[in-house]
């Protein structure tokens, strides 16, 4: 598959820009979400992009979001087709890695829900026995299941600079008592359902993040993404030991291949070789088959 770093869609006039993201007006009720190829790390995007990437983030948010409607409402419309809005040409470049939504308010918060010790939260553990401020018991190990699930917000961040954590009493500043109320109920029953439908085709999530946003009459939906290898942590269950690295289906191979580098963690990012472009796309390959196969 050729990549798409860029969309280039002349049909539509382009709003936004974002490190994985191409986002079109279409009208004065939907939107149209381009996933390219581009990937982040470390909140940088990098020069090279991974082959056919924004389709699997693409087919996997739109699956999950079709799962999860018993939970809440999303962001997908069905009465605008892609057909309907582009070129052949135009639909030819985005060969499935375009979305029409509804046009909904962000709420300004990523929500992250942590089903295990690791990345950060492991790092914060070690020297304070906590993960994002909220107090943990003594004597867990690296990549442990966590007693419960935890809901551990932060802001969203522009492109090239950093998410901060921030407490769950931030969020009621930010959004009201009863929106935090509901985000932190629907992100843990949303990492519930699918912690249990993963591991069940051997996949156990780590960690994930969503975003939602709100309608006009103030009805949250879900949006952006959902559980995909680029928003959350994949282990193979198989392979999983606690005490130790975990292998992964997600971008923590590319994030570990970056921390070998003599990188600060700043723009412009370091081009990929094709061996680690191949292993990601592989990766998240196997991360979209065992979860959508049979489905």
């Amino acid at each position: 598959m050729q990549p798409l770093y860029e969309s280039n869609l002349t049909s539509l006039p382009l709003i936004n820009k974002g490190k994985v993201r191409d986002l079109y007006d279409v009208d004065d009720r939907h939107l149209l979400i381009v996933t390219t190829d581009r990937i982040s790390a470390f909140d940088v995007v990098l020069p090279t992009p991974i082959p056919g990437k924004g389709r699997i983030l693409t087919e996997t948010a739109q699956f999950w979001m079709n799962k999860a409607t018993d939970i809440l409402p999303n962001q997908m419309a069905d009465d605008v087709q892609l057909a309907d809005i582009l070129t052949p040409e135009e639909l030819k470049q985005l060969d499935g890695r375009g979305m029409v939504v509804r046009k909904l308010k962000p709420l300004p918060v990523e929500a992250i829900v942590r089903g295990y010790l690791v990345g950060s939260g492991w790092k914060e553990y070690k020297k304070t026995q906590t993960v994002c401020g909220i107090e943990l018991p003594a004597g867990l190990k690296k990549a442990e299941q966590l007693p419960e699930p935890l809901f551990t917000p932060s802001t969203k961040a522009e492109i090239g600079e950093h998410d901060e954590n921030i407490s769950y009493e931030e969020v009621v500043k930010l959004i009201g008592e009863d929106k935090a109320r509901q985000v932190k109920q629907y992100s843990l029953a949303l990492y519930q359902m699918a912690a249990e439908f993963a591991l069940e085709r051997g996949i156990i999530i780590a960690d994930t993040k969503f975003e939602f946003g709100e309608d006009e009459n103030g009805v949250i939906h879900l949006i952006d993404e959902a559980l995909t290898p680029d928003s959350s942590r994949f282990w193979p269950a198989k392979t999983y030991q606690v005490g130790k690295n975990p292998d992964s289906f997600d971008k923590q191979y590319i994030r570990d291949y970056l921390e070998s580098l003599d990188w600060n963690k700043t723009a412009p990012g370091p081009e990929l070789p094709q061996e680690v472009v191949d292993m990601t796309l592989e990766k998240y390959q196997e991360a979209q088959a065992r979860l959508m196969e049979n489905s």
